[in-house]
């Protein structure tokens, strides 16, 4: 009987948290939506707000090759951050995390030769 209680103790509270996070923003919108000003004016309707019309397109074309270099430095970082709590925590883990950790880093190393060989690495 008293496992029941925690249990219905814990959907209430469950419940409670999913009805707040839905109420929440719907009331806080409505309030602004309620509270701000009201005042339409001609700038405030052009592309932007200090009135200054475009005197040229606004898209700038970046090379892919950026993106691509910073999808490989973000791989590479997590990469760093999946490898110090290991470091960290050796002489607990043993033999069989080291074996873990050399099959994680060969798989980066595979890819990053594949990225070197696909001339993603490559500046220019």
């Amino acid at each position: 009987m008293e496992l029941l209680h925690v249990y219905q103790n814990s959907t209430i509270i469950l419940l409670l948290f999913l009805i707040l996070g839905i109420l929440l923003p719907i009331v806080a919108l409505t309030l602004g939506r309620m509270l701000r000003p009201k005042v339409r004016d001609e700038a405030k309707e052009t592309t932007y707000e200090s009135g200054i019309e475009p005197f040229h397109d606004s898209r700038v074309q970046f090379n892919v090759r950026y993106y691509m270099f910073a999808l490989l430095f973000v791989i590479f970082d997590v990469e760093t951050i999946f490898l110090y709590p290991w470091a960290v925590a050796y002489n607990e883990l043993g033999l069989f995390s080291l074996v873990e950790i050399v099959i994680f880093v060969a798989m980066l190393f595979i890819g990053l030769i594949y990225a070197w060989k696909k001339k993603v690495l490559t500046w220019i």
